[in-house]
């Protein structure tokens, strides 16, 4: 007879664990006790018995609890885990299956130190519970299979016993975060995602896709779990009658050619309705578009689920639209889709330089750099000329779903949102420019600015997590931008007074404020600063001028815990009341997820409280709080003095709980990390 202890293992499970990790806590301590010049010798040990402990029943739970001094050790030093601010759930994937032991285990014990501070055992400086939380259910999701199927014939070829580690490591986070959550917690996030409408949606689909094969599988019990899903599911892999068990778009296509006009046309309004439903497209939507561009195209505005508008711009510019879709729709760019309607609905075509730039697209030769590089990012079919028409219609349609992906790159992002949202046919120019000629060229107070003759930018390299128009064109941006920046050095105060200006084009206000002192740090007329940004933008007190162009502006970055995280770059869009009368800063925010709790109760929103898709916002107070960077036209100044003291003392009050609670004389600001 086995006995068993009190958490269900075996006596002789329990103690090869006890002798396991024994071991482990033996490499611990020595590395720890190593001079830093001496830890790397002693890492191989520590991994190793690392590996050992996670094999095995209870492991992860052990490392679980030394996760803090695992990483006091070094063990992430010198790579991207040391950094799990910037860490990218969709590559776990490959880390989790990689053969490397390593690999497998440097990743294994990166999310157990991310459940830690997640379940409030470890008190991360750059990482709190609520994103690492974030980051774990989306790890979840991307890797169901690991948590519920078994292992491949691959897998075990592959990554032989490895594959024990992973599994375990998943099983454990399920557990710890709610085994019974974890569905209905996944698809919350999907369409939490999915309500901010990002061009970016190839995380989503994987993690649609993992949902839809866990309730595939008859060997899964998902219990009451998943209801949800439905409607996910659906609109990618059936969202009409006669793709509803999803055969596959060649058996798809063969169903078309057997409809009369009446099936077609509710098979396009029913593609169009699960599109705008989820903001998502189905490979066999655009399986339906290109054949009703080819046999009926009075149909497309019904599968593209337009409105008067839309329809209009559609019969205005037929043939520009047929050749779009022509050379740039296919199962694989279907996401283009959406972006073509909803860039027909923004009517832009009827501005006279946009269908000429569209038409130059639609022809535009894509030099053999540019073309190599998205074959990279995004596979060797359909060619790459198709997937940047793809990316150009994405951007015009949703020009608040631009994001910076794993780059420190937000300046970029925001001018490419601003572009396609304010300027589209200088956007369509600086695509030409970056895809064809390989170099950009901007002004920076008269002098030409050239991409290729430009020093490094902020970027070291550009990640291949973009959408294709920001793959081209970002590398270029950020080296103009930095080269900007130093062709202000010397000059007194924050060089983004001069460089946004001539950066994101003539729109943004020649004003400039700023409420911290580059030298020092220290904050700096914190009240002229705030009675400032009243008289520019809030209604009450700006002569009810509604902002015409977006601005640029800087916020300081706040965690959970309302600590200091950096300098970020957004625009502020618009201000005004929502619907419970409260007056609201709407603004875009690159960084691929605009909710965040920025700590001292302040949660920024994305929906419910009228905010269009792509946009996130906050009271005016709270938004005013975390900002430090706003331009304003100085011929457009009201006066300062009508702003209520009580108001300004309370906005100061937040200020001082969070971001600025150190700003003392000696802090350091480093005028190149702020945003442009």
């Amino acid at each position: 007879m086995i006995e068993n202890n009190e958490h269900g293992m075996s006596t002789e499970a329990a103690q090869k664990l006890a002798v396991r990790v024994k071991r482990l806590d033996d490499a611990i301590e020595l590395v720890a006790a190593s001079p830093p010049f001496a830890r790397l010798s002693k890492m191989p040990r520590l991994l190793d018995s690392a590996r050992q402990v996670l094999m095995v029943e209870g492991g992860c739970a052990e490392v679980e609890t030394r996760a803090e001094a695992i990483e006091q050790c070094g063990v992430f030093e010198g790579s991207d885990w040391a950094h799990p601010q910037i860490l990218v759930p969709s590559l776990t994937s490959h880390s989790l299956r990689s053969p490397q032991m390593e690999t497998v285990v440097v990743e294994a014990l990166s999310e157990l130190r991310l459940l830690a501070v997640a379940m409030e055992r470890y008190l991360h400086p750059n990482v709190s519970t609520e994103q690492a939380h974030h980051y774990l259910a989306q790890v979840l999701a991307i890797n169901l299979e690991l948590l519920f199927g078994t292992p491949s014939e691959a897998e075990r070829e592959q990554q032989g016993k490895l594959a024990t580690i992973s599994r375990n490591v998943i099983r454990h986070l399920a557990e710890r975060i709610g085994y019974e959550h974890v569905i209905d917690q996944l698809i919350d996030e999907i369409w939490r995602m999915l309500n901010q409408r990002p061009i970016q949606v190839g995380d989503v689909r994987q993690m649609i896709t993992q949902i839809a094969l866990c309730r595939a599988n008859p060997d899964i019990d998902l219990g009451g779990s998943g209801q949800g899903a439905d409607r996910l599911i659906s609109s990618l892999f059936g969202p009409t009658q006669a793709c509803r068990e999803d055969p596959g778009v060649e058996i798809y296509q063969e169903r078309l050619r057997t409809m009369d006009s009446v099936a077609l046309q509710s098979e396009a309004t029913g593609c169009a309705r699960a599109m705008h439903d989820t903001g998502v497209v189905s490979p066999y939507h655009a399986v339906l578009i290109r054949y009703l561009l080819n046999t009926h195209p009075s149909f497309l505005g019904e599968a593209l689920g337009l409105s008067s508008t839309g329809r209009d711009c559609l019969l205005c510019y037929q043939e520009l639209v047929h050749a779009l879709i022509h050379e740039g729709i296919f199962p694989e760019t279907c996401q283009g889709v959406y972006g073509l309607a909803l860039m027909l609905e923004r009517g832009i075509l009827y501005q006279p330089p946009v269908a000429p730039g569209l038409w130059r697209q639609v022809l535009l030769p894509v030099s053999p750099y540019s073309e190599e590089r998205l074959r990279m990012a995004f596979g060797p079919a359909p060619e790459p000329r198709a997937w940047l028409i793809q990316g150009v219609l994405s951007m015009l349609g949703q020009p608040l779903g631009v994001g910076q992906g794993n780059n420190p790159t937000c300046q970029s992002a925001r001018a490419l949102s601003m572009w396609a949202y304010n300027d589209p046919d200088y956007l369509l120019q600086m695509v030409a420019w970056a895809a064809r000629d390989d170099e950009i060229i901007m002004h920076f107070e008269g002098q030409p600015v050239s991409s290729r003759l430009s020093e490094s930018g902020v970027a070291a390299a550009v990640s291949l997590d973009l959408d294709p128009v920001s793959l081209l064109v970002v590398p270029h941006l950020d080296r103009i931008y930095a080269e900007m920046g130093r062709m202000c050095a010397g000059r007194e105060g924050d060089p983004h007074r001069w460089v946004n200006p001539e950066f994101h084009g003539w729109w943004s206000g020649r004003g400039f404020r700023i409420n911290v002192d580059v030298a020092t740090g220290q904050l700096e007329d914190l009240d002229g600063f705030l009675r400032h940004f009243y008289v520019s933008y809030h209604p009450y007190y700006n002569g009810n001028q509604p902002l015409i162009h977006p601005q640029p502006a800087g916020i300081a970055v706040t965690d959970s815990a309302a600590r200091f995280i950096g300098w970020h770059a957004i625009t502020i869009l618009r201000v005004g009341l929502d619907q419970q009368d409260e007056m609201r800063v709407y603004f875009f925010n690159p960084n691929n997820d605009s909710g965040q709790n920025w700590g001292d109760e302040i949660v920024v929103s994305t929906s419910g409280n009228g905010e269009r898709f792509g946009e996130a916002s906050l009271p005016f107070e709270e938004f005013a709080s975390r900002l430090y960077i706003f331009h304003f036209d100085p011929l457009e100044r009201g006066d300062p003095e009508t702003v209520p003291a009580e108001d300004v003392q309370r906005i100061n009050d937040m200020v001082y709980r969070s971001w600025g609670a150190d700003r003392v004389p000696g802090a350091a600001l480093q005028a190149d990390s702020g945003p442009a």
